[in-house]
């Protein structure tokens, strides 16, 4: 968990408070070298600790979690500040689903790694029988994302303990005290040196890491740089999941609760910015129940309170960076040149500008009619508080304009027929679709998270998650090795006629079928006895 004891010759990384361009502090940036001592080390610490017991794996989470419930304002405060997003959600949509999450796996992850018995059907009957057992990976490396700095990787990192793992984070270069406070949690639930680590730095030290070759990655980030993680660790044959975004779908047909999918609709879309992978960047609403939807929606997002996020009646914070910020502008003015027409918000607040030494980073949010699938910001993500609105007619129109994106991590469908539900739902090209609800499902740790096309690969929380964490060993035993097994060498024409009843008889799964063979069985196993005993 210490980083190593001598001093890194790098040059260092600065957090700065996005909403007021404040220094909060530095941090050195790991290089190829330290990078590689780190990973070294997990491994020798990892030789101990898979022989841990679940009971002792449980203790150190709970240990870290008593850690966080102490200094839970404080932790708030410092996610706040290095994310611009407001406290209060810092605590809601970061803290405590983590919280939940620790618990949870803690108490459950012996059950769901329990050694499992494998029905063998007819070579149950021969004596044979199976388990599959799950295996420890090794090292794991986690590159999470910067809009999520605290729940993302502690996440990801307690699952990976809780399954025999050691782990290093490489946080965020715009988070790294966040990242850098998950470390010292670990530290002071006296978890043995080295099972965790957290290394700071720029892209180079999360290209060193895969490059170092860890025995799993976990990344969230972008498409871009999802295929050269993949690409990279595809030469040392390190196998990664990914998540990489969305361009999530929100479908309201004229029969839903128009008040709630209004609030619903508000609350995805702005929440953090809109800088969530699920956050809805498309609404699809059918006709009747457009101008309704549409006139709540913006209402809503009027009386939203933005401002810096110690401010407890704040509801929307800051962006992260110029460089997010300047693709919601490049999105706004494109929607406008295809025609479309900027409702409420779209700049940004003038009235916060004076609030920062550096950058006004805070963006109105914005709500946008007349949008259509064609126009670029549609299929682009956004990643910022842009909710544009798009009309449909019929149920197929609009399965297909949700399907029409390269992306799929979540979508939603709102309507009071529960049938019609449930049967868009499965008809939509994502990893979650969530009914009459919208995009919390990341803070379920029971539930497997991951998308479809480029939102990703593989799977984080649920028992899914888990299972990327470990390797399943089979182990199958003959209970009764006395005999040859007839499709032993060396090969007769009574093993061909036995091979060509296996195929026919024994391999269709009927017993009484199987019967059938029992006479070429005990040929040929007569026959091996005998070339056994002349060799002798």
């Amino acid at each position: 968990m210490k980083p190593s004891e001598r001093q890194y010759q790098t040059d260092d990384i600065v957090s700065f408070d996005p909403a007021t361009g404040r220094k909060l502090g530095t941090v050195p940036a790991f290089s190829a070298e330290d990078v590689q001592e780190a990973v070294n080390r997990s491994r020798e610490a990892f030789n101990e600790w898979k022989k841990s017991s679940f009971a002792e794996r449980k203790s150190f989470v709970m240990k870290a979690r008593e850690v966080i419930l102490n200094e839970l304002d404080d932790i708030a405060d410092l996610i706040s500040r290095e994310t611009g997003k407001p406290r209060s959600e810092a605590i809601a949509m970061e803290i405590a689903p983590v919280l939940d999450l620790m618990q949870w796996v803690a108490r459950n992850a012996e059950r769901m790694l329990r050694p499992k018995r494998i029905g063998l059907g007819l070579y149950g009957l021969m004596g044979r029988s199976s388990k599959v057992s799950y295996r420890p990976l090794g090292v794991v490396g986690i590159i999470p994302a910067w809009n999520y700095p605290f729940s993302i990787p502690l996440g990801e990192a307690v699952m990976a303990l809780m399954a025999g793992n050691t782990v290093i984070i490489k946080p965020s270069e715009l988070t790294p005290l966040v990242g850098q406070k998950i470390g010292d949690i670990f530290d002071r639930s006296d978890l043995p040196d080295d099972v965790v680590q957290v290394i700071t730095g720029g892209g180079a030290t999360g290209a060193a890491l895969v490059s170092a070759g860890p025995d799993k990655i976990m990344f969230t980030g972008s498409v871009a740089t999802g295929k050269k993680i993949l690409a990279a660790a595809a030469e040392k044959m390190v196998p990664v999941v990914l998540e990489l975004g969305g361009k999530d779908a929100m479908i309201v047909f004229d029969d839903a609760n128009i008040e709630l999918a209004a609030e619903a609709a508000v609350w995805a879309a702005f929440a953090n910015s809109g800088q969530s992978c699920c956050s809805v960047e498309r609404l699809y609403v059918q006709r009747n129940a457009a101008e309704k939807l549409s006139a709540k929606i913006i209402e809503k997002t009027g009386s939203l309170k933005q401002g810096v996020g110690n401010d407890p009646t704040v509801s929307i914070g800051s962006m992260s960076s110029e460089r997010q910020i300047s693709i919601v502008e490049d999105h706004i003015r494109e929607f406008e040149k295809a025609g479309a027409k900027i409702m409420t918000g779209g700049k940004r607040n003038s009235s916060l500008a004076g609030l920062s030494s550096g950058e006004n980073l805070f963006y109105e949010p914005t709500v946008i009619t007349g949008a259509n699938n064609r126009m670029r910001p549609m299929q682009e993500e956004t990643f910022g508080p842009t909710l544009p609105i798009v009309v449909f007619d019929t149920e197929e129109e609009a399965i297909a304009l949700a399907n029409d994106s390269e992306f799929g991590l979540t979508a939603s469908v709102w309507t009071r027929d529960r049938s019609r539900g449930r049967r868009v739902a499965y008809q939509i090209e994502a990893g979650t679709v969530t009914i009459n609800d919208v995009m919390y499902t990341h803070g379920i740790g029971q539930t497997p998270w991951g998308g479809f096309k480029n939102s990703g690969r593989g799977r984080t929380h649920g028992i899914e998650g888990l299972m990327e964490l470990v390797q399943p060993q089979h182990i199958h035993t003959n209970h009764f090795p006395l005999l040859p097994n007839a499709w032993w060498l060396p090969y007769s024409p009574s093993a061909d006629g036995l091979f060509h009843d296996l195929a026919t008889r024994f391999a269709s799964g009927s017993l009484f079928k199987t019967s059938l063979m029992l006479p070429k069985l005990m040929r040929r196993t007569r026959e091996l006895l005998k070339l056994r005993k002349g060799e002798k």
